[in-house]
């Protein structure tokens, strides 16, 4: 099993957007039983809040749900239970080699790498563009899938 957490700042716009982007990939896919999917925020403002209505909203709009899901933070005992991390933009590798104290295994990882971008995924929390938030993280988890797929 593939063990994938997203990552941002505060787990209520793009990394739960890229959760359940990816579960809808992979189980559209039929490999759900594959793969163990979360996401976790880097910071703690705003942990335990639900996602943020535009991303839930932008989400519904492309058949995807997130109910129930709240945010929680990254801590350093989960890099041995996760075999990738995938943040969001610069600031969020940085956070997360600092709560880990580095990444000596390889495991982090800019979600855009995997669309053969550099760039950083939009944040919507700013730009209020929650649709090319979605097609970035969209892109950027199928190039992700497809470069999985070899594992398994």
């Amino acid at each position: 099993m593939i063990k994938l957490m997203f990552v941002c700042h505060g787990n209520i716009c793009r990394s739960p957007m890229a959760e359940f982007i990816m579960k809808k990939i992979v189980s559209d896919a039929g490999y759900s039983d594959d793969f163990y999917i979360v996401s976790s925020a880097t910071s703690t403002e705003e942990l335990g809040n639900p996602v943020y209505p535009p991303a839930r909203s932008e989400l519904a709009g492309h058949g995807i749900g997130c109910a129930g899901k709240t945010a929680v933070q990254l801590k350093k005992s989960d890099y041995d239970k996760y075999d990738y991390f995938i943040g969001m933009d610069t600031a969020n590798i940085r956070n997360m080699n600092r709560i880990f104290g580095g990444d000596k295994d390889g495991k982090i990882y800019k979600l855009l790498t995997f669309a053969d971008r550099g760039d950083d995924v939009s944040d919507p929390w700013y730009s209020r563009d929650f649709g090319k938030a979605y097609a970035d993280i969209e892109e950027g988890c199928k190039g992700l899938f497809a470069k999985l797929m070899d594992q398994i």
